[in-house]
Parts: C-alpha cells; structure tokens; sequence
C-alpha cells in the first residue's frame, strides 16, 4: 500500500523529511478496524512529532491522526462497525499514523462520519473536536446541557482547528464567548463561528476584556502558548475560576496567585485514553458519535479551509511547512491518492 513517512527527522524543507514508500497491507486484530484512508488532516502534532531530532527509525514511520474513510475488515472482537461504514477518527499517537492507504484503528476511538460531510470535511474534524469536547466538557466541566449559561470563556487561538470548534461548543453549551485573534482574517473567522466578542493580541488580557466591559472570566482554555499567556490569563481569571492547556509549558508557571485564587490549571491531551487503554476509552466513540450528530443537525459548522490533493510526500511536506508558518486559519486537509 501506498504510505508517507519517515526515518530521519529533519527541518521540512529537506527533501526527505517526508517520503513517499510501500508498505504491507496490515490485517485487524481484537478490537481493531481496517481503514481504507480517504482523506487525512495536518495538526500542529504532526510537526511536533516530526521535528528535528538526533534519531533515526529502523522501519518507516507513519505520522497522521486525522482520517477518514471507509472501514475495509474488522477484528474478531469488534461490534461497533462492519465493512462498507465511513468513519472519522483521530487514532493512537502510539501507533502508526493515517498518513497511508490503509490504517489499523481500535474501534473505540472511531465513530461514523457526519453523513452531511464528504470526507475531506469529516477528516478536519475528530483531532480538534474531541482536543475542544474533551477540554470544555470534562476538564473544565462545564455542563452541555446549559446549567453554566452566561458563563464567560476566553478562547486563546479562536481562529486554529481546535479554538474553531471550541467557539462553536461553548455556544452551544450557552457560554459567552471571547477569543483571541492577530489578524482581521482570523478576527471574521472567530466572529463568523460564533464567538461573542473578538480581542487583538496587542494588549494584556485585562485590558482587552476592560475594553469590552469584563474584568474577570469563569474560564480561560489556551489553545495558543501556555507560557506566554500564563501572567495575563491567572490576572484574567475569576477567584475559583478554571485554566485548560494544551500546549506544553516551556518553563515553571507560577502558582502563588493561582493559589490565592483557589483557581484551577487543568492539562488536555487527546491521546490519553488511548496511550492509556483506559477503562473509558470508548468515550472518544460516543464523542465523536455526538459531534457528528450535531454536525448533521446544522448546530456546529466544519473548519475545512483548504483542501490538496493527492495524499503524498511533497503535498504533506507542503501542508507542514504552511502550518509551521502559523498563517493557517482552519484546517488543511489531504484528499485521495
């Protein structure tokens, strides 16, 4: 089967730093679907993973974990799919990566596609979608069904995959919603998803928020930098208020007003139930069940922005190169073969 990797990290603009190569067609086992990949997204984890480093790999790796597809063979244990079925999902950073025709996934971490999608759309999804559900809804515990309405949220990075569906959940869950934004295309991005209010990245978080009559925030969900905001956001935040991060701290954050406060800093990595195989780790299915009914429904809009095709080296070392320079709005997404 066709594939794109790697066995060298290094800087994306080496022609190596992705490679087109065949690799065996993998058979599912247990729990596990076969996948025939038809379209994958770029994430900011992808250029992590991929960045320069003193290693070299033994076999190819395969990076990817965005896809969707149609679902070719199924394991003996696996009930929830059968072959035919077009499904989303984000995967097993653990594991080979979608960045291939043909993927093994465990099928509790896959649901069936948004029907009102084509796969380009489906795949800039399952990443960011359950990165935003798991973030909002679990570590930050605000309550789906509108119990926290009025509530206020500062999105730091509304226009990104993950700030993009974090807009448009908080609304759904009643919240009022402020992001962030450096850039007037970004600012209509946010503003055309819902948020609230938009705030430029020129001025400290309190006085941005003073400019639109807000001196505090229940909850702060930093999509961006969590050093960089780190000051400003435990100035911003409500005594007993909430932080969720994404992105790894480079540095100590300081706690002593957090503390005063009796605030809280929650940490959301999407792959934990999978690197894991926690007990509950058939939640990433019934989440992504519950973002495509909601999809279907028209309540939440989906963030393809850019669409390249076909799935290959030079096209995936294009996409990354685009996303490192930090001008993506939305996704990017890589379609057939």
């Amino acid at each position: 089967m066709k594939a794109v990797g790697l066995t060298r990290y290094l800087p994306i603009d080496h022609p190596d730093a992705l490679i087109d190569l065949e690799l065996p067609k993998p058979l599912p086992a247990g729990h596990d679907i076969l996948v025939r990949i038809e379209a994958v997204s770029v994430n900011p984890v992808d250029t992590k993973v991929r960045a320069p480093k003193d290693k070299v790999e033994d076999e190819p790796r395969v990076l990817g974990w965005d896809a969707a597809g149609v679902v070719d063979a199924v394991g003996p244990d696996v009930t929830l799919f059968a072959p035919g079925d077009a499904v989303y999902y984000a995967g097993d950073i653990t594991r080979q990566g979608s960045n291939s025709e043909y993927q093994l996934v465990d099928e509790r971490l896959v649901a069936k596609k948004p029907a009102s999608l084509d796969f380009a759309a489906a795949a800039a999804l399952p990443l960011t979608a359950i990165t935003a559900f798991e973030s909002l809804f679990e570590r930050l515990n605000i309550d789906k069904l509108g119990a926290d309405a009025g509530h206020k949220l500062l999105i730091i990075g509304g226009a990104g995959g993950v700030g993009s569906l974090a807009i448009q959940f908080a609304r759904l869950a009643g919240l009022t919603v402020i992001a962030t934004a450096g850039r007037k295309e970004s600012a209509d991005w946010c503003r055309a998803l819902g948020a609230d209010h938009v705030i430029g990245r020129d001025k400290p978080l309190t006085e941005a928020l003073a400019e639109i009559g807000l001196k505090h925030v229940d909850y702060i969900f930093n999509a961006a930098d969590t050093d960089a905001y780190w000051a400003e956001s435990v100035a911003a935040l409500k005594p007993q208020g909430k932080i969720v991060a994404i992105v790894d701290n480079r540095g100590p954050l300081a706690m002593g007003e957090m503390k005063a406060k009796s605030a809280s800093l929650h940490w959301e990595m999407m792959f934990t139930r999978a690197m894991f195989r926690t007990d509950d780790m058939i939640h990433q299915h019934q989440l992504l069940a519950e973002v495509a009914a909601w999809v279907d429904a028209g309540k939440v809009r989906g963030t393809l922005a850019e669409t390249v095709s076909p799935i290959n080296a030079a096209n995936l070392r294009a996409a990354h190169a685009k996303l490192e320079s930090g001008t993506m709005v939305g996704k990017l997404v890589l379609a057939g073969w």
